[in-house]
């Protein structure tokens, strides 16, 4: 059977979609894109916010009427949140949530959606066909409930996937190709498989795999240490941390019920930055928290600024139904919300092209991704930096060094 499986949301949500394309393959059957005319389309939804709801429903209409003979399941966050107003949809077939994304296959097999096949063996077990990085999933849960978010709901169980599971993986995914692995979960920091923490782990991959690179998705600032950051003395770990900020204001993360302060988060930054060279601290800031002032809208702004971000994300306050945040007095008009947006969006651009501009005329490493265009190949450094290059020859999945 031909299988689609489209995702939205995070590195996580990637990270299981990687896992269940190598199961459909290795059960037999082919994995394809949704405009070959699947058999079964399966979306991996993200309900982290309003738009990405509005995104999953936009993708299930696309999807039936671009082939209306094809049996839509939808699993993921927005299935686990929300799972009677999806089955409500008339595309959709079968809602599934993330404690049964991992029997999908089975599922499916056993109410006759999927042939139980013979197994398949050899290359087509492996091409999933998604990306050049191997995103690995190292945990999954959290506990933290901050004010405004759903994952904790949503993704109710904190685990951690045994380190002997995880180096296996790597090694596979090495044997197929890849030349990154990017560590993932719902809170990384909290990794621990009988006793063994995100340190430990990270060791044990750099030195018992062989992957080229190995890049950690997000963590808090109290999960940075001088003992975790001693060990980007191997070249091979990416230098590039994602520290989700949310805001910097002090009276705005207490609020939020974040577990740190801004004077926390920029001391973290200044460890990182002295003990990792070249390197990229990415974030994520969000815009409009109920309650939230101009002064603290500004507070944060210039916290932002000051911190020199190489990427910045920015979301406009989403309200979930179910979290403490939805039912704030004093919620931000929307209009005020975009305004405040947008003026955090160009300080994001024009921190990024001063990060960027740091590096011109140097040589920095890169892995290929992509073409872009004709002769024109589209890659990724190891501290983040988008890169495009120039080459008769295909460089897709291929290291190699380019001067900026």
């Amino acid at each position: 059977m031909k299988i689609a499986i489209e995702t939205l949301g995070c590195k996580l949500n990637q990270a299981e979609t990687e896992e269940l394309a190598r199961e459909f393959l290795r059960a037999g059957h082919e994995v394809v894109g949704r405009n070959d005319r699947p058999d079964v389309f399966i979306l991996n939804t993200c309900t982290v916010t309003q738009a990405a709801d509005s995104k999953s429903r936009h993708l299930l209409r696309l999807a039936k009427r671009r082939n209306p003979q094809a049996r839509i399941i939808v699993t993921g966050c927005y299935a686990d949140r929300a799972p009677l107003e999806l089955a409500k949809l008339d595309e959709v077939e079968l809602v599934i949530g993330n404690e049964g994304k991992s029997a999908l296959l089975r599922r499916l097999e056993e109410e006759a959606y999927l042939p139980e096949l013979s197994p398949a063996t050899g290359e087509n077990t492996v091409k999933t066909g998604f990306r050049t990085r191997a995103f690995i999933k190292i945990q999954d849960g959290c506990r933290n409930f901050c004010a405004y978010c759903i994952v904790p709901y949503v993704r109710r169980n904190e685990q951690s996937v045994p380190a002997d599971r995880v180096i296996e993986q790597v090694r596979q995914r090495v044997t197929d190709g890849y030349q990154e692995a990017v560590l993932t979960g719902t809170r990384i920091g909290a990794y621990d498989s009988n006793g063994l923490k995100l340190k430990d782990l990270t060791a044990r991959i750099v030195a018992e795999t062989g992957i080229n690179r190995l890049r950690l998705s997000s963590l808090q600032p109290r999960e940075i240490t001088p003992d975790l950051l001693a060990l980007w003395k191997d070249k091979r770990l990416c230098p590039h941390f994602h520290l989700s900020l949310q805001s910097g204001s002090v009276n705005v993360l207490k609020r939020m019920r974040r577990r740190y302060t801004p004077d926390e988060y920029e001391k973290t930054v200044a460890l990182i930055r002295a003990l990792v060279p070249d390197v990229a601290i990415t974030t994520d800031v969000i815009i409009g928290f109920p309650g939230e002032t101009e002064s603290e809208f500004l507070e944060s702004y210039n916290f932002c600024k000051r911190m020199g971000f190489a990427r910045i994300h920015v979301f406009p306050f989403s309200p979930r139904r179910g979290t403490e945040a939805a039912l704030m007095p004093e919620q931000v008009d929307e209009k005020l919300k975009k305004e405040r947006a947008q003026k955090m969006l160009v300080l994001a651009e024009e921190s990024a092209a001063k990060f960027r501009a740091q590096f011109k005329d140097t040589t920095l490493d890169v892995l290929w991704e992509q073409q872009t265009g004709k002769g024109v190949w589209s890659g990724i450094t190891g501290n983040y930096i988008r890169v495009y290059q120039k080459d008769k020859k295909d460089l897709v999945n291929k290291m190699g060094q380019a001067k900026v």
